[in-house]
């Protein structure tokens, strides 16, 4: 099949397309930035998707349309309504006029339940404009991914203490490898009209990953616990334009993220520990 993936050189895009090229489809690697990677197969595309003219064309003669755009740092020029609503609903909306058969879309757990937070409220919104749609849709919501979980913990680990945030029961999470979750949605892209909830094989509170970084670090543990009020303390302090990262911030760490789907070959205990036997950095 023809499968034009947006946001092709991300993180998450960059093992998607792996496995769409191993998979044998061909493949449109769209982003707003064309870097090189270390396997061929697949043809660069440059483009912006906040400029529906420039999209006109694009998804000529696709079958399958994906899409992992979205906002993942503050920014103070864009929105996370101008990229993960926008800039996916102008591709959504060019896709129907080309044709495409399908559009699976990337999103998040529990987004519709997260509106009032811009990251998640934009996502929702796509997905409702998605199933409202005459184009057959696959929507992927995955838990949160290794890398990002490594970005939180590994700095605080070096630091010499974790501060997480106090509540009634213990948070859990099933992150998920991106390649793993790569080699899904490419299985899975084509389900018509389908919903997954996903996540790994391995679920975890945030204070047990915690304890595992410090152990793969050979450090003794040092975990405090904060009221989740003092991150409404932060945000009324904080620039406008900053503050929905920070709420974001606040929902992962006080909300249960674990998917109905466990998926996965490789283990996230196992990649903490290579973290520090590789002397990676994050």
């Amino acid at each position: 099949m023809k499968v034009l993936l947006a946001g092709a050189f991300g993180h998450l895009g960059t093992d998607i397309l792996h496995s769409l090229v191993d998979a044998g489809h061909e493949v449109i690697a769209a982003d707003m930035v064309v870097r090189e990677v270390d396997f061929a197969g697949f043809t660069p595309m440059k483009i912006d998707m906040t400029d529906r003219e420039s999209l006109k064309g694009k998804c000529d003669g696709v079958d399958v349309v994906i899409t992992t755009v979205g906002l993942t740092k503050a920014s103070q020029t864009v929105t996370a309504y101008d990229i993960d609503y926008g800039a996916n609903k102008n591709l959504l909306d060019e896709a129907i006029s080309a044709g495409v058969k399908h559009f699976a879309y990337i999103s998040v757990l529990k987004a519709s339940k997260g509106k009032y937070i811009p990251m998640l409220g934009a996502k929702a919104k796509l997905e409702e404009e998605r199933m409202a749609s005459p184009i057959q849709y696959t929507i992927f919501r995955p838990t949160g991914y290794f890398y990002d979980t490594a970005h939180i913990f590994q700095p605080k680990v070096e630091a010499g203490k974790v501060t997480l945030l106090k509540t009634k029961e213990p948070v859990r999470c099933n992150v998920i490898d991106t390649r793993d979750f790569a080699d899904y949605i490419v299985e899975h892209m084509c389900d018509n009209n389908a919903e997954y909830d996903v996540g790994g094989t391995e679920t975890y509170t945030y204070e047990e990953i915690a304890k595992m970084f410090f152990a793969a670090a050979g450090k003794e543990p040092v975990i405090k616990f904060a009221p989740p009020f003092l991150f409404d303390m932060i945000i009324a302090m904080s620039p406008k334009w900053k503050r929905g990262v920070i709420k974001f911030g606040k929902w992962t760490m006080t909300e249960d993220m674990v998917a109905s789907v466990h998926t996965g070959k490789r283990s996230f205990a196992a990649y903490i520990k290579e973290i520090y036997e590789k002397g990676l950095k994050f």
